[in-house]
């Protein structure tokens, strides 16, 4: 059962030690929408930091030849005035959330139920992930929100394979972390 408690360890991977999260440099349109993100698994976190140093090199934040980047580590002890959501599973209103901040006007009821949130956490939908979510945008399984649509695609991600994430949405929210310390992970 995915469950945020006191004193769990959260980890997020970047070119860079993120020390004190600021919302107003997360993307926007990733799977919960904008806010910093945290995962349980610092597997998840160590793969992320090849995805975000590879941008960091494009955008030139960081020189060519660093090979290295940092997972940052953060404690959460929760506030009663926080309001969470957590999907369970990966199922039809996850997916639904999901497509909804890929792809701009698809599910927006879905969407802006969910902004009463200040953390929202579930499933990630990763790099393996991806391609089954873009076959599904496009139509492919069906039309977008049908049953027979959201099930094929649901069933070929392979739910009970992914890892959980959990973004962090309101300055509230951030204030439930601690940062810990942070771990070099090099690039090969």
């Amino acid at each position: 059962m995915l469950k945020l408690h006191n004193g769990m360890i959260l980890y997020h991977g970047s070119y860079c030690e993120v020390s004190a999260p600021q919302l107003d440099r997360c993307a926007a349109y990733k799977d919960f929408g904008k806010g910093f993100y945290l995962t349980s698994a610092k597997e998840q976190a160590e793969n992320f930091v090849r995805i975000s140093l590879k941008k960091a090199k494009i955008n030139q934040l960081v020189p060519k030849s660093q090979n290295y980047g940092l997972v940052s580590a953060f404690e959460y002890h929760p506030d009663t005035a926080i309001m969470e959501h957590l999907f369970q599973q990966a199922d039809a209103d996850w997916l639904h959330y999901v497509v909804g901040h890929r792809k701009r006007n698809t599910f927006q009821d879905v969407v802006m139920n969910m902004r009463k949130y200040d953390v929202i956490g579930g499933k990630i939908a990763d790099d393996a992930t991806n391609f089954t979510i873009i076959i599904y945008l496009a139509g492919a399984y069906g039309p977008l929100g049908s049953e027979e649509a959201d099930a094929l695609c649901i069933s070929r991600l392979i739910p009970e394979r992914l890892n959980d994430q959990y973004c962090f949405r309101t300055n509230a929210a951030l204030q439930c972390l601690t940062f810990v310390e942070s771990e070099q992970v090099c690039i090969d």
